[in-house]
């Protein structure tokens, strides 16, 4: 689909510099191509590169729990541990949106309980780029349950200092396997297939 700064400008009220602004930042999370003397163009990403990107997003977040149960803080912990009541609570109200955006601060403590600027600005970095895709996962049936659980996995093996256990548990809940792959997958047609072209 084509992004025309025009229409967005008008749709959103505002001038077309915070569209123009908003367009390359996407264009950096590669969410969407600039193309010379056509502008920008939604990206396809095939279900190859999409698992790939997660692949690597598994191995990030792995790394980042591995050297979090070495180095956290007790406010490290602290933060963790408040993030994850966040997303009990918006579990607990049926409401996605809050999940999302507490799941995002549960994983971005991680990345700053590791202690290792690098790897959290990395980390974060690939977060964004699959964020359209990770809060998709989570309208998946079933899936805010398992995700809630799994955090507080997480958090009890960093907590006590288990670094291949934390290791271990991120990467299984941040890697896409089988069927899980499979309605995302079917989630992403769906969604495009009921925008008007």
């Amino acid at each position: 689909m084509r992004l025309d700064e025009t229409e967005l400008a008008n749709e959103f009220r505002v001038s077309r510099t915070p569209v123009r602004e908003a367009l390359i930042q996407l264009a950096f999370y590669g969410l969407i191509e600039m193309r010379p003397r056509r502008g920008a163009i939604v990206a396809e990403i095939p279900p190859q590169r999409l698992y790939e990107m997660f692949e690597v997003m598994a191995e990030l977040e792995s790394m980042s729990a591995r050297l979090a149960a070495r180095r956290h803080t007790d406010d490290d912990v602290q933060a963790l541990r408040t993030a994850q009541t966040d997303c009990e609570q918006a579990y607990d109200a049926g409401d996605t949106d809050a999940f999302y955006h507490a799941n995002e601060r549960f994983h971005m403590a991680i990345y700053l309980a590791s202690h290792n600027s690098f790897l959290a600005e990395m980390a974060a970095s690939m977060f964004r780029r699959l964020a359209v895709y990770r809060r998709l996962q989570l309208r998946i049936r079933g899936r805010l349950k398992i995700s809630r659980d799994e955090h507080a996995g997480v958090v009890e093996a960093i907590a006590a200092g288990n670094s291949e256990l934390a290791a271990e548990l991120i990467h299984k809940h941040v890697i896409i396997q089988g069927e899980l792959f499979a309605d995302l997958m079917a989630s992403i047609s769906r969604l495009s297939n009921s925008k008007p072209a």
